[in-house]
């Protein structure tokens, strides 16, 4: 926490921000933005790295307005603000 974003998209796997809560439908469960970078092997908010892609249906000078605005919204830079601890996993049983 505090540290910055390694990508392991934890966060936006278990809900969306505002932004991506808006654009999936939902408040829980994983955001639709959330995009898989193959070259950096990491996650990344689709909103930032695929624009056309997440919001395909948007008209093109709504997508780059959004795009623009994009960094602010997620809080780009400012730091992980993901305190979920993991759960540990049992043993499997006989």
């Amino acid at each position: 926490m505090g540290a910055a974003c390694n990508g392991c998209g934890v966060c936006c796997a278990l809900e969306p921000c505002p932004a991506g809560a808006l654009l999936s439908r939902r408040l829980h469960g994983a955001c639709t933005a959330l995009r898989w970078n193959e070259t950096a092997q990491c996650y990344r908010c689709g909103l930032l790295s695929a624009p056309d892609d997440v919001l395909a249906r948007w008209p093109r000078p709504l997508r780059r307005w959004i795009h623009r605005q994009a960094g602010r919204w997620i809080s780009s830079g400012q730091g992980c603000d993901a305190d979920w601890t993991p759960q540990d996993i049992p043993p499997a049983g006989p």
